[in-house]
């Protein structure tokens, strides 16, 4: 007999700084963020997108041998959840009926549950995923303990209600109660407003909370900045995590007498100056170049 869906849940939200290509070493960092977010009695912990690789890992993820590594280190993980402890919901390159996806899986119960596919692959300023990935298919959520996750992927939130595939108004119209949307956003100035606008937008059109993901640390010619939220269905700012830090929080979430979910409130960090976000862009762009140089 299915038990009845959760009333609670803990949700940990992992803001980290993988890098790109050491596979081992994201394992590493997703392992060590989950045994944390077990000591801290999570249900699940999220992470940012392509987080197991790196983001943006441009050509690297065209290796065979590269995309065989990630796929050894999501079933690694998986089978650690059958300890028991937090699930995982985490960004993997997965090659399926030969073709690359940029794709989010739920590791749970000691398996993979679900795997979703990014469906709107960004192709302008300093992105150009459609060289190396395939679209997905719109998604419907996938369910953990009777709970119905929607987990469109950074730019599939991008989209206003109505447009061609859509992937929030396909995820509320299937069913989904919460949204979990991993990014890779990069810094730009005044960016965060423009985030938070965007996800306002999606929250207001769907009915339904959100949290946004974003890792940081500096690749190549970018830097991330983190700096993510969470956001009620009714539009409210729940948790705002600082930016440039790692961060790792427990987000309390519970139905509300409707049965609908509601994060409780906490965290909001203020945001840096302009110019001290700039500073900080730079900061945090030469640490990560200075490490990248220097591994052995």
């Amino acid at each position: 007999m299915n038990a009845p869906p959760a009333e609670r849940l803990a949700i940990a939200v992992a803001q980290l700084n993988p890098i790109v290509g050491d596979v081992t070493g994201n394992l590493e960092r997703a392992r060590t963020a989950r045994a944390q977010a077990a000591r801290e009695r999570a249900d699940i912990i999220a992470f940012s997108e392509l987080f197991i690789a790196g983001y943006p890992p441009e050509d690297l993820v065209l290796k065979p041998a590269f995309q065989a590594a990630c796929r050894v280190a999501i079933e690694a993980l998986a089978r650690d959840t059958a300890d028991g402890g937090p699930a995982m919901l985490i960004g993997v390159p997965w090659v399926e009926d030969g073709k690359l996806h940029n794709a989010y899986a739920l590791l749970a119960g000691g398996r993979i549950e679900a795997i979703r596919f990014k469906v709107n692959l960004p192709n302008y300023g300093v992105f150009d995923e459609k060289r190396v990935f395939a679209s997905g298919p719109l998604p419907g959520p996938v369910s953990f303990r009777g709970v119905r996750l929607g987990l469109p992927v950074c730019e599939d939130t991008w989209t206003d209600w109505g447009d061609y595939e859509n992937v929030v108004e396909c995820l509320a119209e299937t069913g989904a109660e919460i949204l979990i949307v991993p990014n890779g956003s990069p810094y730009a100035r005044d960016k965060n407003d423009v985030r938070l606008s965007v996800a306002v937008a999606r929250v207001t059109e769907s009915g339904l909370p959100l949290i946004y993901l974003n890792q940081l640390g500096g690749q190549d010619e970018l830097v991330f900045d983190g700096a993510s939220f969470v956001v009620n269905a009714d539009g409210g700012l729940a948790w705002s995590l600082p930016g440039w830090r790692e961060t790792l929080v427990v987000t309390d979430w519970a139905r509300d007498a409707a049965g609908n979910w509601v994060c409780a409130p906490g965290q909001l960090s203020g945001e840096h100056s302009p110019d001290r976000a700039l500073a900080r862009a730079h900061e945090s762009g030469q640490a990560d170049h200075a490490v990248f140089r220097h591994r052995p």
